[in-house]
């Protein structure tokens, strides 16, 4: 299944692609996209309903966050090969892990803007997980069993407040409008295979970003067995999961977002983005 929200930021309702790609309005039988309302057993019972019997959405308007109200939005970072050679940095030993403040999630055609004092932000195409199950103590063999399903998600990102302003990521990780995600939360039925997904990112019609999830160091799986040996994974959260090479910050020369620029970003199989760049008032 592919899930969406759609609708003005605040009041979207939920629903579903039908097998004509037209979008069928999911609202009065399922409660919001978020929580438990993207479990396991909750998307067991979408399956339930027939989706022609479902209005079509001849105008659906504004596509949101294909997940609302995250309990965490969990990122990792250095998790290609090559995007760590790009920043001068080791290929850790152990994922690293860090969060996106809750409200910087926002619609994958919404704009991003770039925050008041920015002078380095950047762009990020990354593979995004949606937890389905409470996960704890995982095994990798059974890791995606807890997956609900997966997004294309942009974590965008101010490399000074990240790297230059002491502490930790998160700071330059959570401005308003940071974490586009969606259009579609794409169930695990309709991914074959996480670790074969092509990565794009397209930056005024120029492609700076373009590789595939088989460059992960640690993949989905392993991600999610090691974050659940020291915290308890919930139903609705997400997991960034890293970006390939061709960030403006490993550029030469650097190279970083300003107002005008437009970014289009595609997880294959998943969905894609478009975001244009905008000053803060």
């Amino acid at each position: 299944m592919k899930l969406l929200r759609f609708g003005p930021a605040g009041s979207e309702k939920p629903g579903i692609l039908d097998a004509e790609g037209r979008v069928r309005d999911l609202s009065g039988k399922v409660g919001e996209l978020a929580g438990e309302g993207v479990s396991l057993e909750a998307l067991e019972a979408i399956r339930a309903i027939d989706v022609d019997s479902l209005p079509v959405v001849e105008e659906p308007g504004r596509i949101g966050s294909c997940v609302a109200s995250v309990p965490n939005f969990f990122c990792i970072g250095l998790n290609y090969t090559k995007h760590a050679e790009e920043t001068g940095a080791e290929p850790p030993k152990e994922p690293i892990i860090f969060s996106k403040a809750t409200s910087a999630l926002s619609g994958p055609f919404d704009e991003v803007i770039i925050p008041r004092d920015s002078v380095k932000g950047d762009w990020e195409v990354e593979l995004g997980v949606v937890i389905g199950k409470t996960a704890l103590y995982v095994s990798e063999e059974e890791a995606l069993d807890y997956v609900a399903g997966y997004c294309t998600i942009n974590d965008v990102s101010e490399r000074e407040f990240q790297i230059e302003k002491g502490g930790q990521w998160i700071k330059g990780k959570s401005a308003p409008t940071f974490g586009p995600t969606g259009p579609y939360l794409v169930t695990t039925d309709e991914v074959a295979d996480p670790q074969k997904l092509r990565v794009t990112l397209d930056l005024n019609g120029e492609t700076v970003q373009d590789s595939n999830t088989d460059d992960m160091i640690f993949t989905v799986a392993e991600i999610i067995s090691y974050m659940s040996r020291f915290m308890q994974l919930q139903p609705g959260d997400i997991i960034a999961t890293g970006t390939p090479s061709g960030v403006g910050m490993g550029m030469k020369p650097q190279r970083f977002l300003k107002p005008g620029d437009v970014m289009e970003i595609e997880v294959e199989g998943l969905g894609r983005q478009r975001q244009e760049a905008v000053a803060a008032k």
